[in-house]
């Protein structure tokens, strides 16, 4: 009998899958997911959907859930992407600062240097991974097993499912219909339309009987032997080819010159007649044959021979020749294309095999295996270190068991595998419950897990308290840890509780080790609690907390003291910021902490930004984020750099920089880089005079928003107010920034261009609410300082000056004002729109008002371009009609004041042509065009018309 594997009876998930097949070669991709019990033939149907994506062309990738022992994070993903390296390595180029955070799963792009991201983080960065290859050659990416994965890998399936609808990229995941975390993601993301789910039922008795005549390659079956099949099996595909098998090696069924027949009696009790199938053949491979697979079967569904040989002591000849005949008995199949790793046919089996064991053989067997493990692999590293775990439980050990799955949750953390982190704690913590000491080192663990996880309420759930027995300091880090857990969640008055808790444990003879982690956590959560002293208690803490951490050597805690600091520091002194930063930088760099050195990288490149409007060490710092694959750090860069962009006046720029920051952000869920650029898309819509578009995206902003982000005040200051400005409604704009400042000083804030310190401080002294006590007060922070503050400062110290008639020194600060503005042509001219009326005495507003009336009209701001040409008319100046054609007009020379028909005149003037030739050509008298000449040598500034015609030739040319 030769089995193979065969479909029958599954036309509708055939036809599902073909279809899911085709529409993903036309870059329509997503998820189909097989569900059913455990042999029904989701694996079989996995295999079809394979094999038809091979001969269409496709790249198929294949993983597995769990290799070996308890849950691995990741381990299927890996296993599949790993299949890309085979053969050509994938083109990396398009990844950008993904590609390091793959180092996780792809040891060729494994770099120390590299950072640990989210899971979300990972999830994108395997989506781009391949829609990147599926650019080139479609891509089936095949899961099995599922139900078997960690809280990871069903993290990134979930968000490959929900952004796979646009790419040639289909996933195809098996689950069986067992209670757990994979079967109700799959309902949640079916139940949304990101997925389709194929139920498949067990076959009917006709297809059974397909499939029988199918496996014995012959129509002529008999009918007591279907029969028999349909009833023992109840029409699950694998128990049929299992009764078949044993039934043809037990002699039972023959082939002969007439076909099939059945000898003797046929009689198989369900479901014992599988089990005792697996065990005939296991008994025909003899008593170390037998022994070398149920070694294998404690291992998992997976085993590598190296384990099995070290517990069995057989040479290299004798372990193949088991392994041999175990795959001639159908048992275990090579483990292709892993090396010396071998699995069995299917779970199933194993279970088998493990239930010919008796529980103290079992767990005898399992001892062994784990002693194996342990000296074949010191320190049992990566994989081996959860499969001891399972191992030292299963053989009766469960203290020794609980401090193994404690190490592995540890590392899980570490890695970035906060689910399976928590998961495998949970064991450890039920398993350890007579150490006290040892429980607590997990708790230790657990709780910063779960807040990673985002399950606050469960942290607060375990009652640290009831562990009777523990010293004073461990009871007060449990605390600590709980402290940080609640500023984390935005729990801050829980948080000062936790605090006073450890506070009180500790006493006054506490160690640096355990005041300086308690202290920044203070620190944190003082700045987000409003209070008159807030910002000085912060800063007092995180000083103690800085000195704490260095005298006990604890670098982290120092770099978030001293980032800490320097934010605080950014609104009184930028150079004290700095120093701050840098001391954190120094502190990363020493310790080789790769995040910590890029976040204190972009907080000082994002002071240069402040200060001078540069971004170059944004770009240096993006570059560098990038290469270490800091995924949060560089898409907080591109938000800055979006704002810039409208700052500058690059506003279709800024459009596309916040829309496809918008779409990576939201499906990251980073929520706070979210809230950013859902406020400068508002500042973006305002600096446009779009006021609807601008009201919709901060309703958008406050839909996502806590009470007190920190983001508020822009929406008011940056967005609202400036597009009253644009609007000419100066008492609305007023009102904006006195409500940014309001929510500044209910709510501390790390941005500081709010207009607090610049255009607020100008529209005070214009409107004569500020006169020089309240512009030094104002003016002299730091934050004033700033480049997109220093310019409307700037500003009002000229008009201040100007009515003290310091006329001098009035157009000196003017022309500071307009060096600093010269980056941020909008917010130039709109602060010479609104000092113009104040600068008669001492600078040249019929000039100014010009240029930024031009400026207004080309931007499509009316309602600024009419009070500019207000202005003019106010000060005897002649103004431009606003007619058909002015586009027509070069710059320079709308900035003239010139219009249509003097340009048309111009024009005609480069060729020399007299007043009765220019009036013939444009139907106007000659008298007419000596008007427009003498008024176009007037506009210019041109001596004669002899020298107007030779402006007009160069300018022509």
């Amino acid at each position: 009998m030769q089995t193979r594997a065969h479909v029958v009876g599954r036309d509708r998930e055939v036809a599902a899958i073909t279809g899911a097949l085709a529409h993903t070669r036309e870059s329509r991709g997503g998820a189909v997911f097989l569900t059913g019990e455990a042999g029904i033939g989701k694996s079989r149907l996995a295999r079809f959907a394979a094999g038809q994506a091979f001969d269409e062309g496709m790249r198929v990738l294949k993983g597995r859930g769990t290799t070996i022992g308890p849950m691995v994070p990741f381990r299927p993903i890996a296993e599949a992407l790993l299949g890309l390296f085979r053969g050509e390595p994938p083109d990396d180029s398009a990844l950008g600062p993904y590609k390091p955070v793959l180092g996780t799963l792809i040891p060729e792009w494994h770099d120390h240097r590299s950072t640990t991201e989210s899971v979300v983080v990972l999830a994108e960065a395997v989506l781009r991974l391949l829609a990147s290859v599926a650019r080139k050659t479609p891509c089936l990416l095949v899961l099995e097993d599922l139900h078997e994965a960690d809280a990871e890998t069903l993290a990134v399936v979930e968000y490959l499912a929900d952004n796979l609808e646009d790419q040639p990229v289909l996933l195809l995941a098996t689950i069986r219909t067992e209670p757990g975390n994979a079967l109700e993601l799959v309902h949640r993301i079916v139940q949304r339309g990101c997925g389709t789910l194929l139920e498949l039922d067990r076959l009917s008795q006709d297809e059974v009987a397909q499939m029988t005549a199918a496996c014995l390659e012959s129509s002529r079956i008999p009918a007591e032997l279907t029969d028999r099949l349909w009833t023992d099996s109840a029409g699950n595909p694998f128990v049929v080819e299992e009764l078949l098998h044993g039934m043809v090696s037990g002699g039972m069924l023959v082939s002969g010159a007439l076909g099939w027949q059945v000898l003797g009696e046929l009689k198989l009790p369900v479901p014992a007649a599988f089990v005792r199938s697996v065990a005939h053949r296991t008994d025909r491979l003899g008593p170390q044959g037998r022994e070398v697979l149920s070694i294998a079967a404690v291992l998992g569904h997976r085993f590598p021979l190296s384990v099995v040989q070290k517990v069995t002591r057989t040479d290299d000849r004798e372990l193949l020749s088991h392994l041999h005949a175990g795959v001639a008995a159908q048992l275990v199949t090579p483990d292709e294309p892993t090396p010396d790793w071998y699995s069995f046919r299917h779970p199933l089996t194993a279970d088998a095999l493990l239930a010919q064991l008796t529980p103290a053989e079992r767990a005898e067997l399992s001892r062994r295996t784990a002693d194996a493990v342990e000296d074949l692999h010191p320190g049992l590293p990566g994989d081996w270190c959860p499969l001891v775990a399972k191992l030292r439980f299963d053989a009766g050990s469960p203290a020794q068991a609980g401090r193994l799955f404690a190490e592995a949750g540890t590392r899980a953390l570490a890695g970035g595998a906060a689910g399976s982190a928590v998961t495998l704690l949970d064991r450890a913590q039920r398993l350890l419950t007579d150490e006290i000491t040892a429980r607590a080192d997990v708790l230790d663990t657990l709780l910063p897990a779960l807040a990673e996880t985002g399950e606050f309420e469960r942290a607060f759930a375990l009652d640290v308290t009831e562990l009777h027995g523990l010293d004073s300091p461990r009871r007060a880090k449990l605390h600590t840890r709980l402290s940080r857990v609640a500023y984390l969640a935005g729990w801050f008055t829980e948080g000062v509780e936790q605090v006073r808790i450890a506070r009180t444990l500790l006493g006054t003879d506490a160690c640096d080790e355990l005041t300086a982690q308690l202290d920044v956590n203070s620190a944190y959560l003082a700045l987000n609690i409003p209070s008159t002293d807030r910002i000085s208690s912060a800063a007092g803490l995180a000083r103690q907390a800085a000195l704490a951490a260095d005298r006990a050597q604890l670098p982290v805690v120092a770099c978030e003291a001293w980032q800490l600091l320097g934010i605080i520091a950014r609104e009184q002194d930028l150079d004290e910021a700095n120093t701050c930063f840098d001391k954190a930088r120094a502190l990363a760099d020493t310790h080789r902490m790769p995040i910590q050195h890029i976040y204190a990288l972009v907080r000082l490149a994002g002071n240069d930004w402040l200060a001078h409007g540069s971004t170059a060490a944004l770009d240096r710092t993006h570059a560098e984020a990038c290469r270490a694959g800091a995924i949060t750090v560089a898409h907080n860069v591109d938000a800055i750099l979006a704002l810039q962009s409208v700052l500058t006046g690059d506003h279709a720029v800024a459009a596309e920089q916040i829309d496809r920051c918008l779409r990576t952000t939201a499906r990251l869920r980073f929520h706070a880089l979210t809230r950013y650029l859902l406020m400068a898309k508002a500042t973006l819509a305002a600096h446009r005079g779009h006021r609807a578009e601008t009201d919709d995206a901060i309703r958008k902003f406050e839909a996502v928003a806590k009470s007190g982000a920190q983001e508020h005040p822009l929406c008011y200051g940056l967005a609202r107010a400036f597009c009253a400005l644009l609007e000419e409604n100066h008492a609305l704009a007023t009102q904006e920034l006195d409500h940014a400042l309001e929510l500044e000083s209910q709510n501390p804030t790390t941005f500081h261009l709010s207009g607090t310190h610049g255009i607020r401080v100008l529209l005070g002294v214009l409107d004569g609410r500020f006169g020089w006590p309240d512009y030094h007060a104002l003016a002299t922070a730091s934050a004033a300082g700033m480049r997109w503050n220093r310019q409307f400062a700037d500003l009002a110290h000229a008009v201040l000056l100007g009515r003290d008639d310091r006329c001098g020194e009035a157009l000196a600060a003017f022309e500071r004002a307009q060096e600093a503005a010269a980056l941020y042509p909008m917010a130039r001219h709109l602060g010479v729109r609104l000092v113009a009326p104040e600068a008669s005495g001492w600078g040249d507003p019929v000039t100014w008002l010009r240029s930024s009336e031009e400026y207004f009209h080309q931007t499509g701001i009316a309602a600024v371009a009419s009070a500019c040409r207000g202005l003019l008319r106010q000060a005897g100046a002649p103004v431009q009609q606003r007619r058909s054609g002015t586009e027509q007009v070069p710059r320079q020379l709308r900035g003239h004041g010139v219009t249509v028909r003097e340009f048309e005149v111009f024009v005609l003037l480069a060729d020399r042509m007299g007043n009765k030739a220019i009036g013939t050509r444009l139907h106007i008298s000659p008298r007419t065009v000596e008007k427009h000449v003498a008024s176009l040598i007037a506009k210019t500034g041109q001596p004669d018309r002899e020298s107007l015609s030779a402006y007009a030739a160069a300018l022509s040319r």
